[in-house]
């Protein structure tokens, strides 16, 4: 599985997941929306984390350089 999210864009969904993850556990725990918004941060973590997103690939984007392979 070859990445297709740049640093720049992991990032990014590091601080949205935080961002994310924080109002799914504090502000709107246990309710409908703060799973959701529990689900998302933990997607785009792990995103962030391993550089590729499925979403990206179906689409044809990249947003990593071809020399940032990892």
């Amino acid at each position: 599985m070859k990445t297709n999210v740049g640093l720049l864009d992991r990032l990014i969904r590091v601080l949205l997941a935080s961002v994310l993850l924080y109002l799914g556990l504090f502000l709107y725990n246990g309710s409908a929306l703060g799973i959701g918004l529990l689900i998302a941060g933990g997607i785009l973590f792990v995103t962030a984390l391993v550089g590729f997103c499925g979403l990206y690939r179906l689409l044809g984007i990249r947003t990593n350089q071809p020399n940032e392979q990892v």
